[in-house]
Parts: C-alpha cells; sequence; structure tokens
C-alpha cells in the first residue's frame, strides 16, 4: 500500500481482526496507529515487531456524540464532504442491507438518510 516505506499515521476505526492487522503493518518504523471506538479483539496483532520499531499504538473511544449537534446539519446539507469514507447511502428501513454490505465487503461506510 506504501510501496514498502510505512506511513507516518495510520487511523483505524472500530475494526475487526484484519483492520486491525493491516493498520499495525502498515505504519514506518516510529509511525503512529490511533485506534478510534471499542476495538473487536483483545490483543494486538504483530505486537513484538512494532515494539520494535518503536511504533505507537493509542487509542479511546470515538467522541462522536460531541460533535453530532454540531456537523451533522453541515454533512446533510453538503458544507461537509465526508469524503470516499462513505461509499453507499441507503434509508433507515435498509439498515439491515447497509451491516449486510460492510460485513461482506461490498461497502467501506454506510451513511443512513433519514
Amino acid at each position: 500500500m506504501t510501496d514498502g516505506l510505512g506511513a507516518h499515521a495510520v487511523l483505524e476505526c472500530v475494526g475487526h481482526g484484519e483492520s486491525t492487522h493491516t493498520a499495525v503493518g502498515i505504519p514506518r518504523p516510529g509511525g503512529a496507529v490511533g485506534r478510534v471506538g471499542l476495538p473487536q479483539e483483545d490483543s494486538i496483532p504483530e505486537a513484538v515487531r512494532t515494539f520494535f520499531d518503536n511504533v505507537t499504538i493509542t487509542g479511546g473511544p470515538a467522541p462522536a456524540r460531541a460533535y453530532i449537534e454540531e456537523l451533522l446539519p453541515d454533512v446533510l446539507d453538503g458544507t461537509i464532504e465526508p469524503g470516499r469514507v462513505f461509499d453507499r447511502v441507503i434509508g433507515l428501513d435498509e439498515v439491515p442491507d447497509g451491516y449486510r454490505a460492510m460485513d461482506e465487503r461490498e461497502a467501506i461506510k454506510v451513511l443512513v438518510e433519514p
């Protein structure tokens, strides 16, 4: 992914084993991995390698609710473009399909519109 250079910083957002494994495999020596939200795994893969490569791994709960009232209207009216993170838009009645699509890797992140 980085042509062997590694990334200075990587963000892993509430992923499962494979996304966490990918995230800790990407940083260059001295890089950092930030984990946002509740991890799905009890341990961090490649702990010895990241230790000797001096990779910082940190994280905590995503304080999304603290920003929703301020930012959500800007997202919904187009003032803020969430970017490529959201690659599918669904209605509220399609939420189960959205979760299925993310689970089956048909979508990265699904945006639910009222």
